[in-house]
Protein backbone atom coordinates (compact mmCIF):
# COMPACT_ATOMS: atom_id res chain seq x y z
CA UNK A 1 0.00 0.00 0.00
CA UNK A 2 3.07 2.64 0.18
CA UNK A 3 4.73 4.24 -2.43
CA UNK A 4 5.66 7.27 -3.58
CA UNK A 5 3.41 9.61 -4.98
CA UNK A 6 2.55 9.99 -8.91
CA UNK A 7 4.32 12.65 -11.21
CA UNK A 8 1.82 15.36 -11.98
CA UNK A 9 0.19 15.59 -15.28
CA UNK A 10 -0.32 18.39 -16.90
CA UNK A 11 -3.76 19.61 -17.48
CA UNK A 12 -3.89 20.12 -20.83
CA UNK A 13 -7.36 21.32 -23.31
CA UNK A 14 -7.27 20.25 -26.77
CA UNK A 15 -9.16 22.65 -28.17
CA UNK A 16 -8.46 22.05 -31.77
CA UNK A 17 -11.41 19.49 -32.39
CA UNK A 18 -12.64 18.24 -36.20
CA UNK A 19 -15.87 20.86 -35.30
CA UNK A 20 -13.05 23.97 -34.77
CA UNK A 21 -11.53 23.39 -37.74
CA UNK A 22 -14.17 23.14 -39.74
CA UNK A 23 -15.44 26.49 -38.56
CA UNK A 24 -12.14 27.97 -38.90
CA UNK A 25 -12.39 26.43 -42.30
CA UNK A 26 -15.90 28.25 -43.21
CA UNK A 27 -15.69 29.83 -46.46
CA UNK A 28 -18.69 31.88 -48.44
CA UNK A 29 -19.95 30.18 -51.84
CA UNK A 30 -17.94 33.04 -53.97
CA UNK A 31 -15.74 36.13 -53.48
CA UNK A 32 -15.83 38.83 -51.12
CA UNK A 33 -14.97 41.88 -53.72
CA UNK A 34 -17.70 43.50 -54.33
CA UNK A 35 -19.09 46.95 -55.42
CA UNK A 36 -22.13 48.92 -55.73
CA UNK A 37 -22.24 51.70 -58.08
CA UNK A 38 -25.53 53.26 -58.22
CA UNK A 39 -27.39 50.58 -56.70
CA UNK A 40 -25.94 47.82 -58.64
CA UNK A 41 -24.09 44.98 -57.36
CA UNK A 42 -20.90 43.40 -59.02
CA UNK A 43 -18.86 40.27 -57.78
CA UNK A 44 -15.69 39.82 -58.69
CA UNK A 45 -15.95 36.09 -59.10
CA UNK A 46 -18.74 33.04 -58.05
CA UNK A 47 -20.98 33.39 -61.06
CA UNK A 48 -22.95 30.77 -60.33
CA UNK A 49 -24.50 32.72 -57.51
CA UNK A 50 -24.01 36.32 -58.26
CA UNK A 51 -27.16 36.99 -60.23
CA UNK A 52 -28.80 35.76 -57.11
CA UNK A 53 -26.82 37.72 -55.05
CA UNK A 54 -27.20 40.93 -56.76
CA UNK A 55 -31.62 40.71 -56.58
CA UNK A 56 -31.47 40.28 -53.29
CA UNK A 57 -28.80 42.69 -52.50
CA UNK A 58 -30.95 45.28 -55.25
CA UNK A 59 -33.92 44.23 -53.18
CA UNK A 60 -31.78 45.63 -49.39
CA UNK A 61 -30.21 48.48 -51.02
CA UNK A 62 -34.16 49.67 -52.56
CA UNK A 63 -34.89 49.60 -48.94
CA UNK A 64 -33.44 53.20 -48.51
CA UNK A 65 -30.56 51.48 -46.09
CA UNK A 66 -28.01 54.14 -45.74
CA UNK A 67 -25.34 53.03 -48.82
CA UNK A 68 -22.01 52.51 -46.30
CA UNK A 69 -24.31 49.95 -44.30
CA UNK A 70 -25.09 47.86 -47.17
CA UNK A 71 -21.56 47.90 -48.82
CA UNK A 72 -20.25 47.22 -45.17
CA UNK A 73 -23.00 44.17 -44.70
CA UNK A 74 -21.81 42.56 -48.01
CA UNK A 75 -18.07 43.06 -47.08
CA UNK A 76 -18.74 40.62 -43.93
CA UNK A 77 -21.19 38.31 -44.96
CA UNK A 78 -20.48 38.12 -49.23
CA UNK A 79 -23.52 35.56 -50.32
CA UNK A 80 -25.22 34.94 -47.14
CA UNK A 81 -28.70 37.19 -48.11
CA UNK A 82 -30.44 36.40 -44.47
CA UNK A 83 -27.24 37.89 -42.45
CA UNK A 84 -27.03 40.73 -44.82
CA UNK A 85 -30.14 41.89 -44.21
CA UNK A 86 -29.77 41.18 -40.54
CA UNK A 87 -26.19 43.08 -40.63
CA UNK A 88 -27.89 45.78 -42.46
CA UNK A 89 -30.92 45.96 -40.04
CA UNK A 90 -28.79 45.70 -36.64
CA UNK A 91 -26.50 48.54 -38.00
CA UNK A 92 -29.14 51.18 -39.01
CA UNK A 93 -30.75 50.49 -35.76
CA UNK A 94 -26.88 51.38 -34.06
CA UNK A 95 -26.05 54.16 -35.98
CA UNK A 96 -29.13 56.01 -37.14
CA UNK A 97 -31.77 57.66 -34.30
CA UNK A 98 -34.11 58.35 -37.37
CA UNK A 99 -33.95 54.81 -38.30
CA UNK A 100 -34.45 53.95 -34.78
CA UNK A 101 -37.12 56.00 -34.72
CA UNK A 102 -39.14 54.96 -37.44
CA UNK A 103 -38.67 51.33 -36.16
CA UNK A 104 -39.92 52.14 -32.84
CA UNK A 105 -42.70 53.98 -34.42
CA UNK A 106 -44.28 51.67 -36.92
CA UNK A 107 -43.63 53.13 -39.89
CA UNK A 108 -40.97 51.00 -41.49
CA UNK A 109 -42.02 47.96 -40.14
CA UNK A 110 -44.89 46.75 -42.80
CA UNK A 111 -41.98 47.49 -45.50
CA UNK A 112 -39.61 45.92 -43.39
CA UNK A 113 -41.69 42.60 -43.28
CA UNK A 114 -42.78 42.40 -46.25
CA UNK A 115 -39.18 42.87 -47.73
CA UNK A 116 -37.69 40.19 -45.49
CA UNK A 117 -40.44 37.70 -46.22
CA UNK A 118 -39.56 38.01 -49.97
CA UNK A 119 -35.74 38.01 -49.44
CA UNK A 120 -36.00 34.56 -47.17
CA UNK A 121 -38.82 33.26 -49.10
CA UNK A 122 -37.45 33.62 -53.25
CA UNK A 123 -35.95 30.27 -52.84
CA UNK A 124 -35.49 30.12 -56.77
CA UNK A 125 -33.05 32.57 -56.76
CA UNK A 126 -30.86 31.17 -54.15
CA UNK A 127 -27.36 29.21 -54.36
CA UNK A 128 -28.61 25.83 -54.02
CA UNK A 129 -26.47 25.17 -50.53
CA UNK A 130 -28.44 28.15 -49.14
CA UNK A 131 -31.48 26.66 -50.04
CA UNK A 132 -30.69 23.26 -48.93
CA UNK A 133 -30.18 25.22 -45.64
CA UNK A 134 -32.48 27.04 -45.13
CA UNK A 135 -35.60 25.39 -47.05
CA UNK A 136 -37.07 23.56 -43.22
CA UNK A 137 -36.15 25.95 -40.60
CA UNK A 138 -35.52 29.58 -41.73
CA UNK A 139 -37.75 30.88 -39.43
CA UNK A 140 -36.22 29.16 -36.58
CA UNK A 141 -32.84 30.00 -37.32
CA UNK A 142 -34.14 33.87 -37.88
CA UNK A 143 -35.47 33.84 -34.70
CA UNK A 144 -32.20 31.95 -33.07
CA UNK A 145 -29.98 34.60 -35.04
CA UNK A 146 -31.80 37.57 -33.78
CA UNK A 147 -32.09 36.08 -30.34
CA UNK A 148 -27.88 35.57 -30.21
CA UNK A 149 -27.29 38.97 -31.45
CA UNK A 150 -28.79 40.87 -28.82
CA UNK A 151 -26.78 38.88 -26.65
CA UNK A 152 -23.72 40.96 -28.22
CA UNK A 153 -22.54 37.90 -30.40
CA UNK A 154 -21.50 39.10 -33.90
CA UNK A 155 -24.41 37.76 -36.91
CA UNK A 156 -21.45 35.18 -38.04
CA UNK A 157 -20.62 33.92 -35.03
CA UNK A 158 -24.58 32.60 -34.82
CA UNK A 159 -24.58 32.12 -38.01
CA UNK A 160 -21.63 29.51 -37.73
CA UNK A 161 -23.00 28.13 -34.46
CA UNK A 162 -26.56 27.33 -36.03
CA UNK A 163 -25.07 25.71 -38.90
CA UNK A 164 -22.73 23.55 -37.18
CA UNK A 165 -25.55 22.87 -33.69
CA UNK A 166 -28.16 21.73 -36.19
CA UNK A 167 -31.81 23.04 -35.99
CA UNK A 168 -32.26 20.96 -32.58
CA UNK A 169 -29.83 22.89 -30.77
CA UNK A 170 -31.07 25.34 -27.73
CA UNK A 171 -30.18 28.89 -27.26
CA UNK A 172 -28.19 28.01 -24.33
CA UNK A 173 -26.28 24.99 -26.56
CA UNK A 174 -25.60 27.85 -29.07
CA UNK A 175 -24.19 29.87 -26.79
CA UNK A 176 -21.80 27.70 -25.38
CA UNK A 177 -20.51 26.55 -29.05
CA UNK A 178 -19.65 30.44 -29.56
CA UNK A 179 -18.34 30.64 -26.22
CA UNK A 180 -15.75 27.70 -26.60
CA UNK A 181 -14.55 28.86 -29.78
CA UNK A 182 -13.78 32.55 -29.07
CA UNK A 183 -11.51 30.84 -25.99
CA UNK A 184 -10.09 28.51 -28.58
CA UNK A 185 -8.94 30.71 -30.87
CA UNK A 186 -8.44 33.73 -28.45
CA UNK A 187 -4.89 34.78 -29.93
CA UNK A 188 -5.99 34.90 -33.62
CA UNK A 189 -8.60 35.56 -35.59
CA UNK A 190 -11.51 33.38 -35.53
CA UNK A 191 -14.18 35.00 -37.41
CA UNK A 192 -13.97 36.62 -40.26
CA UNK A 193 -15.50 40.30 -38.87
CA UNK A 194 -12.86 41.60 -36.23
CA UNK A 195 -13.77 41.01 -32.80
CA UNK A 196 -16.29 42.98 -30.47
CA UNK A 197 -14.16 45.02 -28.49
CA UNK A 198 -17.35 44.88 -26.00
CA UNK A 199 -17.62 41.17 -25.29
CA UNK A 200 -20.42 40.25 -23.70
CA UNK A 201 -20.62 39.85 -19.80
CA UNK A 202 -22.13 36.23 -20.30
CA UNK A 203 -19.05 35.40 -22.31
CA UNK A 204 -16.49 36.78 -19.90
CA UNK A 205 -18.04 35.21 -17.12
CA UNK A 206 -18.21 31.67 -18.99
CA UNK A 207 -14.31 32.17 -19.82
CA UNK A 208 -13.58 32.93 -15.84
CA UNK A 209 -15.27 30.19 -14.58
CA UNK A 210 -14.02 27.99 -16.88
CA UNK A 211 -10.45 29.27 -16.11
CA UNK A 212 -10.97 28.78 -12.20
CA UNK A 213 -12.17 24.52 -13.34
CA UNK A 214 -8.59 24.38 -14.78
CA UNK A 215 -6.77 25.96 -11.55
CA UNK A 216 -8.84 23.95 -9.16
CA UNK A 217 -8.38 20.56 -10.61
CA UNK A 218 -4.61 21.37 -11.28
CA UNK A 219 -4.22 22.34 -7.53
CA UNK A 220 -5.68 19.53 -6.42
CA UNK A 221 -3.75 17.41 -8.64
CA UNK A 222 -0.76 18.88 -7.42
CA UNK A 223 -2.03 18.40 -3.32
CA UNK A 224 -2.98 14.95 -4.21
CA UNK A 225 0.35 13.97 -5.27
CA UNK A 226 2.56 15.92 -2.53
CA UNK A 227 3.44 13.92 0.33
CA UNK A 228 5.07 15.57 3.59
CA UNK A 229 8.54 15.56 4.29
CA UNK A 230 9.46 12.99 6.79
CA UNK A 231 12.66 12.70 9.72
CA UNK A 232 15.82 10.93 8.50
CA UNK A 233 16.50 8.57 9.89
CA UNK A 234 12.58 7.04 10.35
CA UNK A 235 12.41 6.03 13.70
CA UNK A 236 9.86 7.87 15.40
CA UNK A 237 10.73 8.59 19.28
CA UNK A 238 13.42 6.05 18.75
CA UNK A 239 14.55 2.71 18.28
CA UNK A 240 17.22 0.47 19.60
CA UNK A 241 19.78 -0.18 17.18
CA UNK A 242 19.66 3.72 16.59
CA UNK A 243 22.02 5.34 19.13
CA UNK A 244 21.42 8.86 20.37
CA UNK A 245 17.54 8.81 19.26
CA UNK A 246 15.88 7.48 21.83
CA UNK A 247 13.09 10.38 23.02
CA UNK A 248 11.54 8.94 26.71
CA UNK A 249 9.59 11.43 27.13
CA UNK A 250 6.70 13.32 25.78
CA UNK A 251 4.20 16.02 26.90
CA UNK A 252 0.16 15.06 25.90
CA UNK A 253 -2.44 17.30 25.67
CA UNK A 254 -5.11 17.01 28.73
CA UNK A 255 -7.85 15.76 26.32
CA UNK A 256 -6.01 12.56 25.34
CA UNK A 257 -4.82 11.52 28.67
CA UNK A 258 -6.44 8.93 30.88
CA UNK A 259 -8.47 5.81 29.57
CA UNK A 260 -8.46 4.28 27.25
CA UNK A 261 -5.55 4.26 25.25
CA UNK A 262 -5.28 4.21 21.84
CA UNK A 263 -2.96 3.49 19.00
CA UNK A 264 -3.65 4.45 15.14
CA UNK A 265 -1.76 3.34 11.94
CA UNK A 266 -1.99 4.49 8.65
CA UNK A 267 0.57 4.86 5.26
CA UNK A 268 3.46 8.10 6.19
CA UNK A 269 3.42 9.08 2.73
CA UNK A 270 -0.22 10.30 2.33
CA UNK A 271 -1.35 13.08 0.38
CA UNK A 272 -0.24 16.44 1.82
CA UNK A 273 -2.27 17.74 4.92
CA UNK A 274 -3.81 14.24 5.71
CA UNK A 275 -1.90 14.06 9.00
CA UNK A 276 -2.91 17.29 9.74
CA UNK A 277 -6.10 16.15 9.60
CA UNK A 278 -5.31 13.11 11.22
CA UNK A 279 -3.74 14.73 14.31
CA UNK A 280 -6.17 17.80 14.85
CA UNK A 281 -8.61 14.80 15.58
CA UNK A 282 -6.86 12.96 17.54
CA UNK A 283 -6.12 15.22 20.14
CA UNK A 284 -3.73 17.57 17.95
CA UNK A 285 -0.91 14.41 19.13
CA UNK A 286 1.70 14.46 16.49
CA UNK A 287 2.41 11.30 14.27
CA UNK A 288 5.48 9.11 14.67
CA UNK A 289 6.41 8.12 11.70
CA UNK A 290 8.76 4.93 11.63
CA UNK A 291 9.95 2.67 8.93
CA UNK A 292 9.80 -0.85 9.56
CA UNK A 293 12.96 -1.69 7.65
CA UNK A 294 14.83 -0.98 11.67
CA UNK A 295 12.70 -4.12 12.89
CA UNK A 296 12.83 -6.41 10.16
CA UNK A 297 14.21 -7.51 6.28
CA UNK A 298 11.47 -4.90 4.75
CA UNK A 299 10.34 -1.58 4.91
CA UNK A 300 7.33 -0.21 5.75
CA UNK A 301 6.75 3.19 6.29
CA UNK A 302 3.97 4.14 8.58
CA UNK A 303 2.24 7.06 10.82
CA UNK A 304 1.43 6.32 14.52
CA UNK A 305 -0.47 8.47 16.47
CA UNK A 306 -1.20 7.13 20.18
CA UNK A 307 -1.61 8.20 23.49
CA UNK A 308 1.01 5.22 25.01
CA UNK A 309 3.88 6.17 27.49
CA UNK A 310 7.22 5.87 25.18
CA UNK A 311 9.40 4.95 28.07
CA UNK A 312 10.85 1.10 28.77
CA UNK A 313 9.50 0.16 25.29
CA UNK A 314 11.60 -3.18 24.32
CA UNK A 315 12.01 -5.75 21.43
CA UNK A 316 10.43 -8.86 20.94
CA UNK A 317 12.26 -12.10 21.01
CA UNK A 318 13.65 -13.56 19.33
CA UNK A 319 14.81 -10.72 17.43
CA UNK A 320 13.59 -11.16 13.75
CA UNK A 321 16.04 -11.34 10.69
CA UNK A 322 17.21 -8.29 9.50
CA UNK A 323 18.66 -8.27 6.08
CA UNK A 324 17.53 -10.11 2.80
CA UNK A 325 19.94 -12.86 3.38
CA UNK A 326 19.27 -13.94 6.95
CA UNK A 327 15.63 -13.67 6.58
CA UNK A 328 16.28 -15.79 3.12
CA UNK A 329 19.36 -17.62 3.38
CA UNK A 330 18.58 -20.01 0.14
CA UNK A 331 19.07 -17.14 -1.98
CA UNK A 332 22.78 -16.12 -1.30
CA UNK A 333 24.21 -18.65 -3.68
CA UNK A 334 22.18 -17.16 -6.49
CA UNK A 335 22.16 -13.17 -5.68
CA UNK A 336 24.54 -11.55 -8.51
CA UNK A 337 27.30 -9.20 -7.19
CA UNK A 338 25.47 -6.17 -8.81
CA UNK A 339 22.22 -6.65 -6.94
CA UNK A 340 23.06 -4.84 -4.07
CA UNK A 341 20.29 -4.84 -2.17
CA UNK A 342 20.23 -5.50 1.72
CA UNK A 343 16.27 -4.67 2.13
CA UNK A 344 12.98 -5.46 0.85
CA UNK A 345 11.10 -2.69 -0.13
CA UNK A 346 7.27 -2.29 1.20
CA UNK A 347 5.47 -5.53 1.10
CA UNK A 348 2.21 -5.60 -1.57
CA UNK A 349 -1.25 -6.58 -1.69
CA UNK A 350 -0.17 -8.12 -5.16
CA UNK A 351 2.76 -9.90 -7.16
CA UNK A 352 4.63 -9.99 -9.65
CA UNK A 353 3.56 -12.00 -12.74
CA UNK A 354 5.26 -14.76 -14.38
CA UNK A 355 5.68 -13.39 -17.19
CA UNK A 356 7.52 -10.76 -15.82
CA UNK A 357 10.31 -13.06 -14.60
CA UNK A 358 10.61 -15.23 -17.72
CA UNK A 359 11.50 -11.75 -19.01
CA UNK A 360 13.59 -11.38 -17.04
CA UNK A 361 15.52 -14.57 -17.20
CA UNK A 362 15.34 -14.27 -21.03
CA UNK A 363 17.27 -10.90 -20.64
CA UNK A 364 20.58 -12.69 -18.64
CA UNK A 365 20.38 -16.03 -20.01
CA UNK A 366 22.40 -14.62 -23.19
CA UNK A 367 25.24 -12.95 -20.88
CA UNK A 368 28.02 -15.55 -19.16
CA UNK A 369 29.57 -12.82 -17.14
CA UNK A 370 27.73 -9.67 -15.94
CA UNK A 371 25.07 -7.93 -18.18
CA UNK A 372 25.55 -4.79 -19.61
CA UNK A 373 24.44 -1.80 -17.47
CA UNK A 374 21.02 -1.43 -19.01
CA UNK A 375 19.98 -5.28 -18.55
CA UNK A 376 21.01 -4.22 -14.75
CA UNK A 377 19.27 -1.35 -14.43
CA UNK A 378 16.18 -3.40 -15.73
CA UNK A 379 16.17 -6.23 -13.47
CA UNK A 380 17.42 -4.06 -10.44
CA UNK A 381 14.14 -1.52 -10.96
CA UNK A 382 11.74 -4.76 -11.38
CA UNK A 383 13.03 -6.51 -8.64
CA UNK A 384 12.72 -3.65 -6.39
CA UNK A 385 9.18 -2.85 -7.71
CA UNK A 386 8.32 -6.29 -6.70
CA UNK A 387 9.84 -7.65 -3.72
CA UNK A 388 11.99 -10.48 -6.85
CA UNK A 389 14.68 -12.69 -5.04
CA UNK A 390 16.77 -15.07 -6.73
CA UNK A 391 15.87 -18.79 -6.84
CA UNK A 392 18.62 -20.16 -9.45
CA UNK A 393 20.75 -18.90 -12.60
CA UNK A 394 19.82 -15.65 -13.95
CA UNK A 395 16.20 -16.80 -12.00
CA UNK A 396 13.88 -14.55 -9.78
CA UNK A 397 10.93 -15.33 -8.18
CA UNK A 398 8.14 -13.27 -6.10
CA UNK A 399 7.93 -14.09 -2.40
CA UNK A 400 5.94 -16.54 -0.86
CA UNK A 401 2.89 -16.31 1.39
CA UNK A 402 4.79 -17.94 4.34
CA UNK A 403 7.73 -15.84 3.91
CA UNK A 404 5.68 -12.15 3.28
CA UNK A 405 4.35 -13.51 6.83
CA UNK A 406 7.65 -14.14 8.58
CA UNK A 407 8.59 -10.93 7.20
CA UNK A 408 5.63 -8.96 8.84
CA UNK A 409 6.27 -10.95 12.13
CA UNK A 410 3.50 -13.27 11.84
CA UNK A 411 3.35 -17.20 12.32
CA UNK A 412 4.28 -19.55 9.77
CA UNK A 413 0.61 -20.37 7.46
CA UNK A 414 -1.06 -17.61 9.57
CA UNK A 415 -3.03 -16.29 6.91
CA UNK A 416 -4.11 -20.37 5.72
CA UNK A 417 -6.64 -20.29 8.48
CA UNK A 418 -8.91 -18.72 6.51
CA UNK A 419 -9.15 -20.97 3.93
CA UNK A 420 -8.49 -18.35 0.98
CA UNK A 421 -7.06 -17.96 -2.38
CA UNK A 422 -3.32 -17.26 -2.56
CA UNK A 423 -3.80 -14.27 -4.24
CA UNK A 424 -6.25 -13.10 -1.58
CA UNK A 425 -3.69 -14.19 0.97
CA UNK A 426 -0.92 -11.46 -0.61
CA UNK A 427 -3.88 -9.16 -0.04
CA UNK A 428 -4.80 -9.23 3.50
CA UNK A 429 -1.30 -9.87 4.36
CA UNK A 430 -0.27 -6.11 2.41
CA UNK A 431 -3.07 -4.22 4.48
CA UNK A 432 -1.69 -5.66 7.77
CA UNK A 433 0.38 -4.37 10.59
CA UNK A 434 4.32 -5.13 11.19
CA UNK A 435 3.89 -6.80 13.64
CA UNK A 436 7.78 -6.61 15.63
CA UNK A 437 7.08 -2.57 14.63
CA UNK A 438 3.52 -2.80 16.54
CA UNK A 439 4.70 -4.49 19.68
CA UNK A 440 8.06 -2.50 20.03
CA UNK A 441 5.07 0.16 21.09
CA UNK A 442 2.91 -1.77 22.63
CA UNK A 443 5.30 -3.19 25.11
CA UNK A 444 4.65 -0.57 27.59
CA UNK A 445 1.41 -2.14 28.11
CA UNK A 446 2.71 -5.56 29.92
CA UNK A 447 3.72 -4.31 33.47
CA UNK A 448 0.16 -1.68 33.21
CA UNK A 449 -2.09 -4.91 32.37
CA UNK A 450 -0.21 -7.85 33.70
CA UNK A 451 -3.72 -9.72 34.50
CA UNK A 452 -5.19 -8.80 30.71
CA UNK A 453 -6.28 -6.46 28.50
CA UNK A 454 -9.78 -5.66 26.83
CA UNK A 455 -8.99 -5.06 23.51
CA UNK A 456 -11.51 -2.83 20.65
CA UNK A 457 -9.65 -3.78 17.83
CA UNK A 458 -11.10 -1.77 14.48
CA UNK A 459 -10.43 -2.45 11.21
CA UNK A 460 -8.68 -4.81 12.67
CA UNK A 461 -7.68 -7.11 9.39
CA UNK A 462 -6.15 -10.60 9.76
CA UNK A 463 -5.09 -9.23 14.08
CA UNK A 464 -1.87 -7.95 13.43
CA UNK A 465 -2.53 -6.28 17.06
CA UNK A 466 -3.71 -9.16 18.88
CA UNK A 467 -0.88 -10.81 17.55
CA UNK A 468 1.39 -8.62 18.84
CA UNK A 469 -0.02 -8.58 22.32
CA UNK A 470 0.13 -12.68 22.68
CA UNK A 471 3.44 -12.69 20.96
CA UNK A 472 4.26 -9.83 24.29
CA UNK A 473 2.75 -11.98 26.42
CA UNK A 474 -0.12 -10.04 27.37
CA UNK A 475 -3.60 -11.81 27.95
CA UNK A 476 -6.12 -11.28 25.83
CA UNK A 477 -9.49 -11.04 28.44
CA UNK A 478 -12.11 -9.77 25.78
CA UNK A 479 -11.58 -8.92 22.23
CA UNK A 480 -14.31 -6.95 19.93
CA UNK A 481 -12.81 -7.21 16.00
CA UNK A 482 -14.64 -5.42 14.06
CA UNK A 483 -13.14 -6.23 10.52
CA UNK A 484 -15.38 -6.53 7.32
CA UNK A 485 -13.85 -8.91 5.50
CA UNK A 486 -15.03 -12.56 6.15
CA UNK A 487 -12.01 -14.36 5.26
CA UNK A 488 -9.99 -11.78 7.52
CA UNK A 489 -12.57 -13.10 10.51
CA UNK A 490 -11.88 -16.13 9.29
CA UNK A 491 -8.13 -15.99 9.88
CA UNK A 492 -8.23 -14.32 13.28
CA UNK A 493 -10.70 -16.78 14.70
CA UNK A 494 -8.77 -19.48 13.39
CA UNK A 495 -5.44 -17.88 15.07
CA UNK A 496 -7.83 -17.89 18.10
CA UNK A 497 -8.08 -21.27 18.74
CA UNK A 498 -4.91 -22.35 17.11
CA UNK A 499 -3.15 -20.61 20.18
CA UNK A 500 -5.06 -21.70 22.76
CA UNK A 501 -6.94 -18.25 23.53
CA UNK A 502 -8.77 -18.27 26.82
CA UNK A 503 -10.84 -15.08 26.57
CA UNK A 504 -13.93 -13.81 24.89
CA UNK A 505 -13.51 -13.06 20.94
CA UNK A 506 -16.38 -11.04 19.42
CA UNK A 507 -16.66 -10.04 15.75
CA UNK A 508 -18.50 -7.54 14.29
CA UNK A 509 -18.60 -6.84 10.31
CA UNK A 510 -19.26 -2.92 9.33
CA UNK A 511 -17.42 0.00 11.84
CA UNK A 512 -20.31 2.22 10.58
CA UNK A 513 -22.79 -0.32 12.51
CA UNK A 514 -20.84 0.10 16.06
CA UNK A 515 -23.32 2.38 17.45
CA UNK A 516 -23.32 3.71 21.45
CA UNK A 517 -25.93 1.57 22.57
CA UNK A 518 -23.46 -1.12 21.77
CA UNK A 519 -20.68 0.14 23.03
CA UNK A 520 -22.59 0.56 26.15
CA UNK A 521 -22.97 -3.35 26.31
CA UNK A 522 -19.34 -4.29 26.18
CA UNK A 523 -18.69 -1.66 28.54
CA UNK A 524 -21.38 -2.58 30.93
CA UNK A 525 -20.78 -6.50 29.88
CA UNK A 526 -16.78 -6.50 31.06
CA UNK A 527 -16.34 -2.72 32.57
CA UNK A 528 -14.55 -1.33 29.28
CA UNK A 529 -11.53 -1.06 26.72
CA UNK A 530 -8.57 -1.04 27.75
CA UNK A 531 -6.79 0.18 24.49
CA UNK A 532 -8.74 1.28 21.23
CA UNK A 533 -6.39 0.36 18.21
CA UNK A 534 -6.68 0.10 14.10
CA UNK A 535 -5.76 0.99 10.84
CA UNK A 536 -8.42 2.84 8.58
CA UNK A 537 -8.13 1.65 4.94
CA UNK A 538 -5.36 3.17 3.17
CA UNK A 539 -6.93 2.51 -0.16
CA UNK A 540 -7.40 6.70 -1.04
CA UNK A 541 -3.62 7.60 0.37
CA UNK A 542 -1.39 5.46 -0.63
CA UNK A 543 0.85 6.54 -3.50
CA UNK A 544 0.31 3.65 -5.57
CA UNK A 545 -3.30 4.62 -6.10
CA UNK A 546 -2.78 6.89 -9.10
CA UNK A 547 -6.56 7.26 -9.64
CA UNK A 548 -8.46 7.61 -6.37
CA UNK A 549 -6.21 9.16 -3.95
CA UNK A 550 -8.76 11.37 -2.97
CA UNK A 551 -7.43 11.65 0.72
CA UNK A 552 -9.58 11.41 4.25
CA UNK A 553 -12.68 12.23 1.21
CA UNK A 554 -12.25 8.94 -0.65
CA UNK A 555 -14.60 6.36 -0.15
CA UNK A 556 -12.57 3.91 1.97
CA UNK A 557 -9.92 6.01 3.30
CA UNK A 558 -13.07 7.95 4.84
CA UNK A 559 -13.97 5.28 7.24
CA UNK A 560 -11.18 7.35 9.23
CA UNK A 561 -14.19 9.05 10.96
CA UNK A 562 -15.28 6.22 12.36
CA UNK A 563 -12.73 5.50 14.32
CA UNK A 564 -12.82 9.13 16.05
CA UNK A 565 -16.33 8.46 16.63
CA UNK A 566 -16.03 5.27 18.16
CA UNK A 567 -12.80 6.08 20.28
CA UNK A 568 -14.96 9.73 21.49
CA UNK A 569 -17.66 7.09 22.64
CA UNK A 570 -15.55 4.82 24.43
CA UNK A 571 -13.64 7.89 26.01
CA UNK A 572 -17.30 9.49 27.07
CA UNK A 573 -18.43 6.43 28.72
CA UNK A 574 -15.35 5.08 30.61
CA UNK A 575 -14.56 9.12 32.01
Amino acid sequence: MDGNASNDESFNIDWDTDDEREIENLVPCSSSSFSVPNGNVNAGSGEGCSSAVSAKVRLIYDMKFPEDLVLKAIEQHVFNNSLILFSVWKLALQNSPEQQQCINSGQCSSAYNDDLLNVLSDSDSWCESEMNNTTNTSMVDDKRLLALTKMDFSVAEASIAIDRCGPEASIDELTDFIIAAQMARADEAFFKEPPDENKSKHSERKRKLNELEVLKKEKKGAQANETIRFPKPMVGFGVPTEEGTLVLQRSLPMAATGPPYFYYENVAQAPKGVWDTISSFLYDIQPEFVDSKFFSAAARKRGYIHNLPIDKRFLLKPLPPKTIHEALPLTRRWWPSWDTRTKLNCLQTCTASAKLTERIRKALEGYENDPPQNVQKFVIDECKKWNLVWVGKNKVAPLECDEVEMLLGFPKNHTRGGGISRTDRYKSLGNSFQVDTVAYHLSVLKDRFPGGINLLSLFSGIGGAEVALHRLGIPLKNVVSVEISEANQNIVRSWWEQTNQKGNLIHIADVQKLNGDKLEEFVASFGGFDLVVGGSPCNNLAGSNRHHRDGLEGEQSSLFYEYVRILDLVKGMIS
